[in-house]
């Protein structure tokens, strides 16, 4: 398994993670990403396999103070960070594009 941390663009979000099976994970972040946003992944599998997915992942929250790493971050209605990771990966982050 592999955990996920969820950032919402909700004033109230609580950045949650979850965990995901190695083929949840690899649906979500495919070719080594750790950057998703929720609306390229629904264009990507489509909306019935990403709500299959979410839906399992969404049984699976973790305790943050008990979890070993995060290997992913799946971003909901943040669609204006997107320029920041434009290779989805938080190691290529471009700070000031």
């Amino acid at each position: 398994m592999k955990n996920l941390q969820v950032i919402d663009g909700v004033d109230n979000c609580a950045f949650d993670v979850f965990a995901a099976t190695e083929k949840e994970f690899t649906l979500l972040f495919p070719d080594g990403r750790d950057i998703e946003f929720i609306a390229d992944f629904v264009a990507r599998v489509g909306e019935k396999v990403a709500g299959d997915v979410t839906k399992a992942i969404w049984n699976r929250l973790q305790d943050k103070k008990k979890i070993n790493g995060i290997h992913g971050t799946l971003f909901y209605e943040l669609d204006a960070k997107k320029r920041f990771y434009p290779t989805r990966k938080e190691s290529e982050m471009i700070a000031n594009p």
